[in-house]
């Protein structure tokens, strides 16, 4: 039995190939915005449980016009190319061109021959017709970053459209000061977002618009992850492109959203000294091979991903899975490919943005979940953390999203026993405890306010609650954590921040 309860998360892999495609100076750009201001303007908006999937008021919007983000945009895409991401001495490999990775005035999802369903096409008509040059390939990246001794780093998963968690988020941290406005006010703070920011809520733009103005007042402070949901085709099927069109109609340009996407980075490797967490969407990438990224000098380095050898690495590694996982081995062996990702879900979806995890220890090292993605056990897992080790950095531990779902199944029990952030694996945990309800999970998983980061870890983050999920499974609180750096790897912390969002 897989604990990851297959097909009650909610995330659909879009049906390939037939359906699938893709996917500084921001207070300048809004005079008058404050964060006080902005804040206002969104409180007015209804909650997403009011509306159900209704159009918001147009005479509610925040935002009256599309113009306003893409503005910001507009200067979004200048920062990258003129920022961190367009430093070639910080890229490993291949380096990033103006006329491919830059080239704003097109996207791999729009070559006529790119596989899409027609929903997608209706939104991408046109914009093909209207590009000025031929289409760019997809060009998925990683990022290390280093932070300085006693960081603190704020991190969040899964959003959807959900305006309301985010602004009470930000007002937590302005009231502690680790904010002021949209400006980071404490010393070696930084924040990290793990993806999935639209699609199943009807504040999408509102969040794009937060967090673009939180990334450029701080663009050195601030990371985005891109998750599975920062994609043409599940932004077609989920609702993010009809939330665009019903608040600004043709004046909604999606392209220049989708391209947006490209710049941000599908893993994170948020580190101090040799230590580095994980931090990405979905889960473990096999195919790819950090260690030079790991290895590189500097506050900051990136590297495309190219080609992901995942069945090279079960070749290159025969004691991967344990000789009682022989079942893991094979199903992985007949699942797994060597190849170039034409797109995030093309020949198979993108692990870091996609992929999940097992519950419990005593579950298979390896599954399928059909028509989402791959599930990795403990065993696997933590053998391929160990696979980046190199003389002087290693990567310790994962934090991500992505897993919840709007049934109160095992996983949304443990998230919720563990007042929204759960450890995998946890040694009180088992397959005979795995349908226990959240009382008793209570007495045995961690929920302590401040935690330890234990080696070959991973933890799951909750989603916003002002959502389908929230609604459906009983909660209203919103959970994010504050990572500790000081000392030596055992000493980091994980401080889990609840905070109460009115439904």
């Amino acid at each position: 039995m897989l604990g990851v309860a297959v097909g009650t998360t909610g995330d659909a892999r879009p049906p390939a190939p037939a359906e699938a495609a893709v996917a500084s100076t921001p207070t300048g750009a809004t005079p008058g915005r404050t964060f006080a201001d902005w804040k206002t303007a969104c409180l007015r908006l209804p909650s997403n449980r009011a509306l159900r999937g209704n159009p918001v008021p147009a005479a509610l919007l925040p935002l009256p016009r599309f113009e306003e983000l893409d503005e910001l945009l507009t200067a979004f895409f200048a920062e990258c190319r003129t920022g961190s991401l367009g430093q070639t001495n910080l890229w490993q490999g291949e380096t990033p061109t103006g006329r491919g990775f830059f080239n704003t005035d097109t996207a791999y999802f729009l070559a006529p021959d790119a596989p899409k369903s027609a929903l997608v096409e209706s939104f991408l008509t046109g914009a093909r017709s209207s590009r000025t040059a031929p289409p760019i390939r997809f060009q998925p990246f990683a990022l290390r970053l280093q932070v300085p001794e006693d960081s603190e780093v704020f991190v969040h998963a899964d959003l959807h459209g959900d305006i309301r968690s985010l602004l009470a988020d930000l007002t937590w941290l302005n009231d502690q000061g680790y904010l002021c406005g949209f400006m980071v006010a404490k010393p070696g703070f930084h924040m990290v977002f793990f993806g999935d920011y639209t699609d199943r809520g009807s504040f999408g733009i509102e969040v794009l618009y937060t967090l673009l103005r939180l990334k450029l007042a701080n663009p050195d402070r601030v990371f985005l992850a891109r998750g599975n949901h920062e994609e043409v085709s599940l932004a077609a099927r989920y609702g993010f492109l009809s939330e665009g069109r019903l608040k600004y109609g043709p004046a909604f340009n999606v392209t220049r959203v989708m391209r947006a996407y490209d710049f941000l980075p599908v893993v994170i490797y948020l580190g101090k000294g040799g230590d580095y967490i994980q931090c990405n969407h979905g889960g473990m990438e096999p195919g790819y091979d950090p260690r030079r990224l790991l290895d590189s000098p500097g506050p900051a380095g990136f590297q495309f991903l190219g080609t992901l050898n995942q069945r090279q690495f079960l070749s290159t590694h025969p004691g991967w899975f344990a000789p009682s996982d022989a079942a893991a081995r094979q199903q992985y062996n007949r699942a797994a490919l060597d190849f170039r990702p034409d797109d995030p879900i093309n020949p198979v979806t993108l692990g870091f943005m996609w992929n999940d995890f097992t519950l419990v220890s005593e579950e298979p090292g390896f599954a399928v979940d059909p028509g989402r993605a791959f599930v990795y056990g403990q065993h696997a897992t933590q053998y391929l953390l160990e696979q980046t080790r190199t003389a002087s950095n290693v990567v310790q531990a994962v934090f991500r999203g992505h897993q919840q779902s709007q049934v109160t199944n095992p996983m949304m029990r443990r998230l919720l026993a563990s007042r929204g952030v759960f450890r995998h694996w946890q040694a009180g945990d088992s397959m005979a405890k795995f349908g226990a309800g959240i009382h008793e999970l209570e007495g045995f998983l961690e929920h302590e306010g401040t935690r330890a980061i234990p080696a070959g870890s991973v933890w799951t983050f909750n989603i916003s609650p002002d959502s389908a999920y929230g609604e459906a499974n009983g909660f209203t609180y919103d959970a994010f954590g504050i990572l500790k750096t000081s000392g030596k790897f055992p000493d980091w912390r994980l401080r889990v921040i609840n905070v109460e969002v009115a439904p």
